[in-house]
């Protein structure tokens, strides 16, 4: 059966998540201004006992890489509700990368034919990919649909309303689900730990 396996991104994404950065340490990349407002995010982002308890009973390794930029508002809404995903979950190796300094991954992860961050790609331990998901979750499009005033990039100045931020950390939360189970139920990976 593994030999019949194969994913032709194995070895960018393989070598981007060991180019990645640990999540503090991605951000202390970004100026002192990005700093804070990646540390507000965080610090306003919290998972349920609910939530903590599903991502306790996770058994398989996911690598998770996200493609990011520091400077995105994008990314400090969202991609400090994946580090705390991650910091709940023993299971999950998080490593971060900035989009304008891996080109091929940003060009491989384009979303809509666009450059475009966070994007978060679920890896198998093996490396393969089981999914990808960005650059915003459903939630956040329907409040932005709802207020477009024609901004391209919020600046991540003024940070989201709690319920805002604790649905777009539950769909998240989905995303990663969807990807354990995939994992979980996965033929190959059953054999190997004979479960």
């Amino acid at each position: 059966m593994a030999g019949d396996l194969f994913d032709v991104h194995q070895a960018l994404f393989r070598s981007a998540f060991e180019a990645g950065l640990e999540y503090a340490a991605y951000v202390a990349t970004g100026t002192p201004p990005q700093q804070e407002r990646w540390e507000r995010a965080f610090s306003a982002s919290r998972l349920t006992a609910s939530q903590k308890e599903t991502l306790s009973r996770w058994t398989r390794t996911m690598n998770v890489l996200v493609l990011s930029g520091t400077w995105c508002g994008d990314c400090v809404r969202q991609v400090p509700l994946i580090a705390r995903i991650a910091e709940a979950c023993p299971q999950i190796n998080l490593r971060l990368i900035d989009n304008q300094q891996h080109p091929e991954v940003a060009n491989e992860l384009r979303v809509h034919g666009a450059s475009r961050v966070p994007v978060a790609v679920i890896l198998s331990e093996d490396f393969f990919e089981v999914s990808r998901f960005g650059d915003r979750t459903l939630s956040h499009y329907r409040s932005k649909a709802a207020r477009e005033t024609g901004v391209a990039c919020d600046a991540g100045l003024v940070g989201p309303a709690e319920a805002e931020l604790a649905l777009e950390l539950s769909e998240w939360l989905d995303v990663f689900e969807r990807g354990q189970l995939l994992l979980r139920t996965s033929g190959l990976l059953r054999s190997r730990y004979n479960d």
